[in-house]
């Protein structure tokens, strides 16, 4: 089967995109919950809290949309801000490009085991920015991130495996660490194990699961991201030619019923 790559870093500062606009979303979200019950002050406080938390789990970013919605909340009524807020912030910074900010916040955060700002530092020394290129050392920072659940770090973990970067290069690893991120829906994880079970690359071949990952890739990648979008597409068409009806009845029975995990 003829197959379209996919530019990882362009696809990976996509999803960091993503990832920062659903949590200003939901920021703001909450914002205007905040404003709507405000004339009931102090003692609604909780409540405002308790909205905001059911915004941002709807969004998928509920622990951060609860920590900007809680601070901005707090500091209006003196009190203390949740630990760890910086996290967010510093993945913003470091999509905005500002690495000096970004890894200011993260380091001492991702010293303490935070697994998001763990990611920011394992990009930073990944791609050499804001810190010397190391791929040992961003293999040890996205090794502890991914550890925790975080999807970005697994991907890109994912990624260093199969081209043994930091690491010996080994598909199955890689294609373990694809899953991992791709059942937390990240897109580019998904499009990567769409890849890896259509050439039989550390799974065993499988035209089913393939044609399933490219189909939720395809989904998940933002709108704006037209050229990773249009290569999950391209490749899931492509598979589709290689199954049979029953397969592919299958196939879109699973992408239907699949559901993010954690």
């Amino acid at each position: 089967m003829a197959l379209f790559a996919r530019s990882r870093n362009h696809a990976r500062e996509v999803e960091l995109e993503r990832r920062v606009n659903a949590l200003q979303g939901a920021l703001n979200q909450c914002k205007g919950v905040a404003r709507q019950w405000w004339g009931f002050r102090v003692r609604f406080t909780i409540g405002v809290a308790v909205i905001a938390m059911a915004i941002g789990f709807t969004l998928g970013v509920y622990r951060h949309a609860i920590k900007e919605a809680f601070v901005e909340t707090a500091a209006a009524v003196g009190l203390a801000s949740p630990p760890g807020d910086a996290a967010a912030e510093a993945e913003a910074a470091f999509q905005k490009g500002d690495y000096t900010k970004a890894l200011k916040l993260a380091r001492p955060l991702a010293d303490e085991g935070n697994p998001r700002a763990e990611a920011v530092v394992g990009l930073a020394y990944y791609r050499g920015r804001g810190a010397p290129h190391d791929d040992a050392e961003a293999a040890k920072w996205l090794l502890r991130a991914a550890d925790k659940g975080d999807a970005v770090a697994g991907y890109t973990l994912g990624v260093m495996y199969g081209e043994g970067r930091g690491v010996p290069q080994d598909f199955a690893e890689a294609a373990r660490w694809y899953r991992r991120a791709a059942e937390r829906g990240d897109a580019p994880a998904q499009y990567n194990l769409g890849l890896a079970y259509a050439r039989g690359e550390g799974v065993a071949q499988d035209v089913v699961a393939a044609h399933m990952w490219f189909n939720l890739a395809a989904a998940r990648f933002p709108a704006t991201d037209t050229r990773n979008r249009a290569a999950a597409v391209k490749n899931r068409d492509t598979v589709a030619g290689e199954m049979t009806s029953t397969q592919l009845a299958e196939a879109q029975k699973r992408a239907r019923e699949w559901k993010p995990q954690g």
